[in-house]
């Protein structure tokens, strides 16, 4: 079960994550069951992981929160110059 929890646009609470595949101070990318959850924002930061009951939060100023197809490939060169 795959939950997503906001508070104050400053922390993000996820349930039903599997693996962090990206964490910067500007965008996260989290695995979960059968998409990508991709967290964009300003001075993000990994604040717990217990991927052992699949948790993961974050803090910092929240902007923007999109699902990704896991199929979905990422150009690198789009990825560099965003």
């Amino acid at each position: 079960m795959e939950n997503i929890s906001i508070e104050d646009r400053k922390n993000v609470f996820i349930t039903g994550a599997t693996k962090v595949l990206a964490s910067t101070e500007t965008q996260a990318t989290v695995e979960m069951a059968d998409s990508k959850l991709v967290i964009s924002g300003t001075n993000l930061e990994l604040t717990k992981l217990d991927l052992d009951n699949k948790v993961v939060n974050f803090c910092g100023n929240i902007n923007a929160i999109k699902y990704v197809n896991k199929s979905e490939k990422t150009n690198l060169i789009k990825r560099l110059f965003k």
